[in-house]
């Protein structure tokens, strides 16, 4: 992969969008190198907890590479924001949980990959939008249905209509983001969420992302129904007699089977 990093370490692993220059934007080689280091962590399970960063002091991803992008027309644009849409929804219903650390832009499909993650934590220095219509174009990467998801209609309109730019303390205000560091210490924010999260029991972990992503899309009388299925499956599980039984006999658990 020439335009993505990627480390293993314990159960952590991190993926960096390495394109400085380009303030890491999105081309068609990004989002198969991200695609391809995606694969390699699902694949290895010994992984509970993802993080996703940029390159570099100014950049989370500035967005889709527009250069490449100028020149489509509308079979290929559908081709483009078809296989951005797949990439990104991989994250979002991604085995483990995902976490964002914005170390900078995120603009356009920067903020798109942001919100498909589970967890945003932000740099001061982060700056947030989605100014496609200023270039003739609607978000192309789930901008219009995750970003009103999580902050409301009216806030994601007011974005994505005026093209405007927010800081991350205007971010953090609107729900966009969980938290807001300095910039230096946004790393170690990241890792010790993840390090939280990878503590605990994985499968759990997993059951319980897919009953929150599920439910958000349904009635809450459907939605009790998948908690219960996620619940009650964890009770197959030998990290659910490993919690329970040290919980009764007053031990802590050194460390989950993930089974």
């Amino acid at each position: 992969m020439d335009t993505v990093l990627l480390e293993m370490k314990e159960h952590i692993a991190t993926i960096t969008i390495n394109r400085p220059k380009a303030l890491n934007a999105l081309s068609t080689e990004v989002l198969e190198d991200l695609n391809t280091a995606l694969a390699q962590v699902c694949a290895t399970k010994s992984i509970y907890a993802l993080i996703i960063t940029g390159a570099g002091d100014k950049s989370f991803v500035a967005g889709a590479d527009i250069a490449e992008m100028k020149d489509k027309n509308v079979d290929e644009a559908a081709t483009y924001g078809r296989f951005g849409n797949q990439i990104f929804r991989r994250i979002e219903n991604f085995r483990c949980p995902v976490i964002a650390a914005i170390n900078g832009f995120a603009l356009g499909g920067g903020c798109e990959l942001a919100c498909a993650c589970d967890i945003r934590i932000a740099a001061d220095n982060a700056v947030f939008g989605q100014p496609e219509v200023g270039l003739g174009i609607t978000p192309g990467f789930g901008g219009t249905q995750r970003l009103a998801r999580l902050v409301g209609a009216g806030p994601a309109k007011e974005m994505i209509f005026t093209g405007r730019n927010i800081k991350a303390d205007k971010a953090l205000a609107i729900g966009l983001v969980n938290s807001v560091v300095p910039h230096d210490e946004l790393m170690a924010a990241a890792e010790k969420m993840a390090a939280n999260i990878a503590k605990n029991a994985p499968i759990a972990v997993a059951n319980a992302k897919t009953a929150i992503n599920e439910g958000l899309q349904t009635n809450i009388d459907a939605g009790i129904n998948i908690e219960v299925k996620a619940f009650s499956a964890c009770f197959a599980t030998e990290d659910q007699r490993t919690g329970m039984n040290a919980f009764v006999n007053k031990e802590k658990v050194d460390a989950f089977a993930n089974k």
